[in-house]
């Protein structure tokens, strides 16, 4: 147990939320433009139809690194108190209106320590999603995110779809549905992600799109304690800090 609480101590949970480069199609680099175009059709259902060039832009390009952008990064730690025998989750979000800053203050925390980075499903978007901006972007990959060359049990990446799926490669689980069968709070409350575009782009509400961010983290976190029977039972006190970085100077 005491190895778990040690372990757990050195995980980053982390949520990105993403939108559009640009509200309107329109407003994208011409050659990105045509790029998109060529995506967009093998993104239609209906690949006989004929839909409108750009159509699909707005409710699609946020989930697509080359056409999108992260707007907010949402991380949490523990920490156990042994004497108190509680469990402290530190969170924190990330956001700028510059997408560069945002991602070169995420990379600074992210070379703070050894991480073990966990995300739900962020094997297969949050983690490439980070690498592709920051390349783009022109940031140097964090040591947490560089995984060229490295065999598999070197790679510090922890998914809790992953985990839920034992195995079978063709299960897909929702963050919902996890923490539903778990009896964890929902994170769905005032916001989903297909929703986000709206919001950043359209209502221009961040601070909305924050707390979804930051309630994403913490379910996650809750999902990961719930896979170890008996550790989730533990009171948890909840610590929303104003900068994260300063706690690993």
């Amino acid at each position: 147990m005491a190895d778990f609480f040690s372990q757990l101590g050195d995980i980053l949970f982390l949520d990105i939320e993403t939108a559009s480069l640009t509200e309107r199609f329109e407003e994208l680099d011409e050659r990105l433009r045509e790029e998109w175009i060529k995506k967009e059709k093998h993104l239609q259902k209906d690949p006989d139809g004929i839909i409108e060039p750009g159509s699909l832009y707005f409710d699609r390009a946020g989930v697509h690194a080359e056409f999108g952008q992260i707007i907010c990064v949402g991380v949490g730690y523990f920490q156990w108190k042994k004497k108190d025998k509680k469990l402290i989750f530190r969170s924190k979000v990330f956001e700028h209106e510059n997408e560069r800053d945002l991602l070169i203050e995420l990379s600074e925390l992210l070379q703070k320590k050894k991480w073990v980075l966990c995300a739900h499903n962020g094997k297969e978007f949050d983690f490439p999603y980070l690498c592709r901006r920051m390349l783009i972007q022109g940031v140097p990959l964090p040591e947490p995110l560089q995984i060229a060359g490295k065999k598999p049990w070197e790679i510090r990446h922890l998914d809790t779809m992953e985990l839920w799926k034992f195995g079978d490669y063709k299960y897909y689980t929702r963050l919902e549905l996890l923490a539903s069968v778990f009896g964890i709070p929902t994170s769905k409350d005032d916001l989903d992600g297909s929703q986000v575009n709206t919001t950043f782009h359209l209502e221009k509400d961040m601070e909305r799109i924050k707390k979804y961010c930051l309630q994403d983290v913490e379910v996650t976190a809750r999902v990961y304690l719930a896979m170890n029977p008996g550790i989730d039972e533990m009171d948890i006190e909840i610590v929303h800090l104003e900068n994260l970085k300063k706690e690993h100077k």
